[in-house]
């Protein structure tokens, strides 16, 4: 999946503004060495960094490396993949915001974050946690599915696990969780009606690989139509977003 990085700062911001309170769970400390995962196009590495620890940033997409580097020159950045590194105990903390239900290898990337940690260190994170967007999903999938295309409707995008199951997880590689929460937090779109269908163009469009654009755009109003009655609150339209935001601690 090629991200645009451009878009996403113009018409998807809420992803780092609602992050900014995940910063004060972190509660980074002058000196402190910080790993980033899934930084995006930068802002919160950049507040990160403000905060006077020395952060480096990953993601997994060029674009969005290429696009922080540009805003944020004074933060390192770079190309990573969060199921797949080594730097074993080079950091006081990893954090993570919006990112972890997009990775495939959930065990490696617990592996390698636990390994990158010095003894005491801290993993912090926020994500998608179950329910999320759900209403959202099957307005899709019914959409896909009324018009023919029963493989798109069976795509995983995203991964979206429970408190426990999450939890046990963590437990499961070492960690000690120390706190985790899970709560609804609705979240409004932009453009109005045409909100629906931009955030499944910038974040799922996996669902829509094949389709033709003139049926694609007919499907997304379709999807929007579907959703008007749960999303449109007298004219400011929200998503049904559940996250899952937890601390968990290396302590060997």
């Amino acid at each position: 999946m090629k991200w645009d990085a451009e878009l996403y700062d113009q018409k998807h911001a809420f992803v780092y503004q609602f992050g900014e309170n995940v910063l004060e769970v972190l509660n980074a400390k002058q000196g402190e060495h910080i790993l980033d995962i899934g930084c995006g196009t930068g802002y919160l590495t950049q507040q990160i960094h403000n905060a006077g620890a020395i952060v480096k940033g990953t993601d997994y997409s060029a674009n969005m490396i290429a696009q922080a580097k540009e805003s944020y020159p004074g933060v390192n950045f770079e190309v990573a993949d969060a199921g797949n590194f080594d730097e074993a105990g080079k950091y006081d903390a990893v954090f993570s915001n919006a990112a972890l239900h997009w990775v495939k290898n959930q065990s490696g990337m617990m592996q390698s974050v636990y390994k990158s940690l010095k003894p005491g260190g801290r993993f912090v994170a926020e994500m998608g946690g179950k329910g999320n967007v759900a209403k959202l999903i099957a307005a899709t999938k019914q959409v896909l599915k009324q018009h023919g295309y029963h493989e798109q409707a069976k795509t995983q995008v995203w991964y979206f696990p429970s408190l426990g199951e999450y939890a046990g997880l963590l437990e499961k590689h070492g960690f000690r969780v120390t706190f985790a929460t899970h709560f609804d937090r609705k979240t409004p779109l932009q453009d109005g009606n045409q909100g629906v269908a931009k955030w499944i163009t910038m974040f799922a469009p996996l669902y829509l690989i094949g389709v033709p654009k003139e049926e694609k755009e007919k499907m997304l109003a379709e999807v929007t139509a579907l959703l008007e009655p749960e999303y449109n609150e007298n004219g400011q339209w929200y998503a049904d977003y559940k996250r899952l935001r937890f601390i968990a601690v290396k302590e060997i």
